[in-house]
């Protein structure tokens, strides 16, 4: 019995992608930068722990409701063949009570907050539970997919001011533009296996002008992040992350100049790096003030 417990445990743990919190951290990064950004140095510990926990909720319920979303397609794809949908080992209808529960979880969390942070948490719902439905109808669901992600920026500032000055949406920018780019060499991954299925991605989309556009893309984010540092009179060490984002780019560009799967997926997993030296750099900006 326990080990049947234990099996069904990790089937949800893996449906959830908790073994792989990369999108956690991707999630959890930007949501930082404006928490520091919001409190101009450590927040309110409680906003904190609400928005710790929440990323990881709206993160895994994100995953569920994609899976559901792809449950007869991918079998078709090498990387997702495995899931616990795809595989029976979770039915369709468990998925969907799992996700909702979810969701419910990370309200409640959200109710602990102000008026004005409520009413943006269904905003981050409606993007959440749409983006797994977009690569069917769009070239650009990535697009959607950094709208949903870089929606716990505005609510994070909100949950902490009570506010939403004209520099949230620029960090609203900056992680939209960082998720396009990152989630398009995620897709190169999938690239051929989505063109043999029929599902859309800017990597397919961007074809052999991939390289290029993700370049374009991370060159943006570089000038939004200084447009952020400007206008909030922020200092040497965030600029020192600015650059140092802008050195792991190069690298990246580096990892995907051949377009190898392994390669374009190591450079994905890469951008946690570029998540966290932005948030050192504010972190040790406001210590040195």
């Amino acid at each position: 019995m326990i080990k049947s417990l234990t099996s069904n445990v990790n089937n949800y743990v893996k449906l959830a992608r908790i073994d792989k919190p990369i999108g956690i951290f991707l999630v959890l990064w930007p949501t930082l930068w404006a928490l520091w950004l919001a409190a101009e140095g450590v927040p309110s510990l409680d906003v904190l722990a609400i928005f710790v926990a929440g990323c990881v909720l709206m993160r895994s319920a994100g995953c569920v409701i994609n899976d559901f979303a792809d449950r007869n397609i991918d079998g078709d794809v090498e990387r997702t063949k495995d899931r616990p949908l795809v595989t029976g080992k979770i039915s369709p209808k468990n998925a969907l009570i799992f996700f909702a529960s979810l969701c419910l979880i990370a309200f409640l969390l959200v109710l602990q907050t102000n008026e004005l942070t409520i009413y943006l948490s269904f905003g981050a719902l409606a993007l959440a539970a749409a983006y797994p439905f977009m690569k069917r109808y769009t070239y650009l669901p990535q697009v959607v997919l950094g709208a949903a992600f870089a929606w716990a920026v505005p609510m994070a500032y909100a949950a902490q001011t009570n506010e939403l000055p004209s520099v949230i949406w620029l960090i609203y920018t900056a992680t939209v533009l960082w998720t396009v780019a990152y989630d398009t060499m995620y897709a190169m991954v999938d690239r051929e296996d989505d063109l043999k299925i029929g599902v859309k991605s800017t990597a397919i989309l961007f074809g052999n002008a991939d390289r290029a556009i993700i370049a374009f893309l991370q060159t943006l984010v570089v000038l939004t992040l200084c447009m952020i540092g400007d206008q909030l009179k922020l200092g040497q060490f965030y600029f020192l992350g600015v650059v140092s984002a802008s050195i792991l780019f190069i690298y990246q560009q580096h990892l995907i100049r051949l377009r190898y799967r392994d390669e374009c997926f190591k450079a994905f997993l890469n951008n946690n790096w570029v998540g966290l030296v932005i948030f050192v750099g504010l972190v040790l900006d406001f210590i040195v003030k």
